[in-house]
């Protein structure tokens, strides 16, 4: 796997990471999600636990998925796939974000994700988004995802499950053209919602979708 060819500006670093560590802290992990501004499609969040003593050259070239190119998300998590970085994801629908709101939804599938690692963490860096009901000693930063390293790693998983799950979302409503921009409010995306409606991935509670679409 070619790594990505550009040095990411503005990197986030691993002082909270470091200090957690040198506080008895060992499994110190990173939370973030992708999707909760989207019309469509599901919210995802994910959570990467970074090694206290093991390094890698190409952490240096991670930062806050926004503002990666799609490949070099790509790259980057096919990197830490190989490298064995322990990470998991937690996914909630459209369906259930319409039933519970979106940051109940947010939280919840930041709660599974968690909850999918094989064993829990000592402490959570979280996007400052608080999860009371985790029984984990946690930080909430603002902007943690340029901040902090794990947390950038965690929009970067996130980021490339929720891409993989819209693309495939494409190829069964190819009308929506969600492979161009995953389910988010572009210009593109509401004429397509003016022109067909909405579909069983929009989320029927988002003001754009309630005004400009009509179930089909």
């Amino acid at each position: 796997m070619k790594k990505p060819a550009k040095k990411a500006g503005n990197s986030p670093d691993r002082n909270e990471e470091k200090a957690l560590y040198a506080s008895g802290y060992a499994r110190v992990a990173g939370l973030d999600e992708a999707g909760r501004g989207a019309l469509a499609g599901p919210v995802v969040a994910a959570v990467v636990v970074l090694p206290a003593t093991v390094k890698f050259r190409w952490l240096r070239l991670v930062k806050d998925s926004k503002l990666l190119q799609g490949k070099d998300r790509q790259d980057l998590y096919i990197l830490m796939q190989d490298s064995g970085i322990e990470f998991s994801t937690g996914i909630v629908s459209a369906d259930m974000i319409d039933n519970i709101n979106i940051l109940n939804a947010t939280k919840l599938a930041m709660k599974m994700a968690v909850e999918a690692l094989a064993s829990p963490p000592d402490y959570l860096l979280t996007d400052a988004v608080p999860l009371p009901r985790l029984r984990i000693p946690q930080k909430g930063i603002v902007k943690g995802d340029r901040r902090c390293i794990s947390v950038a790693c965690a929009s970067i998983v996130a980021k490339v499950t929720r891409d993989r799950i819209m693309m495939e979302l494409d190829a069964r409503y190819p009308e929506y053209r969600f492979c161009e921009h995953k389910g988010y409010g572009t210009g593109q995306h509401l004429e397509c919602l003016r022109v067909h409606g909405a579909c069983a991935e929009h989320r029927q509670t988002f003001s754009p979708v309630r005004q400009l679409a009509r179930m089909i």
